[in-house]
């Protein structure tokens, strides 16, 4: 499920929404993106995101799929903020479920990387001397690159990995 909003979320309600009546759910994990106060040293007073509706849902759909492609999924959800946030607000609730922990863990981690450097969004920091556009930082970019030389999990090597 994808969601691209305004409006704050909870984020109790959210995952309990999404594993509602799922039996088959032995692992959820989950991440939430808040604005930080500094960046590079500099404080921020705020950020504002952008983005072009219609674009942005099918491009983070596009995200979705790969990672079911390559974990074996029960669900998963990936909101996202935009407009106008202040130093502590929500920015991105990133959360899959699967049978087992490490597909669930693995593609959280696939999907915050990569949201990070193909979901279209514009981040404009506000700082004490102006407002300037962020761009793709290299850190972001390398964590994305490491998904392309992994190969895709195969759901037989996760039913074999010890259970606890």
């Amino acid at each position: 499920m994808i969601r691209v909003q305004r409006e704050d979320f909870d984020i109790g309600a959210e995952l309990d929404a999404l594993t509602a009546g799922n039996r088959r759910i032995g692992g959820i994990a989950t991440f939430t993106g808040t604005v930080r106060d500094l960046a590079d040293g500099t404080d921020v007073a705020a950020m504002t995101l952008e983005h072009y509706p219609g674009m942005t849902e099918k491009q983070l759909a596009a995200i979705e799929q790969e990672a079911r492609t390559r974990w074996p999924l029960e669900s998963c959800l990936i909101i996202h903020r935009y407009g106008r946030l202040e130093p502590g607000d929500r920015i991105v609730l990133v959360a899959t479920t699967s049978a087992h922990r490490a597909a669930a863990l693995e593609s959280c981690a696939f999907l915050i990387d990569w949201l990070k450097t193909k979901a279209p969004f514009w981040k404009l920091e506000e700082t004490g001397s102006g407002a300037q556009w962020v761009d793709a930082r290299e850190a972001d970019e390398a964590a994305t690159a490491r998904w392309s030389a992994q190969p895709k999990s195969d759901p037989a090597d996760l039913n074999a990995r010890p259970r606890r």
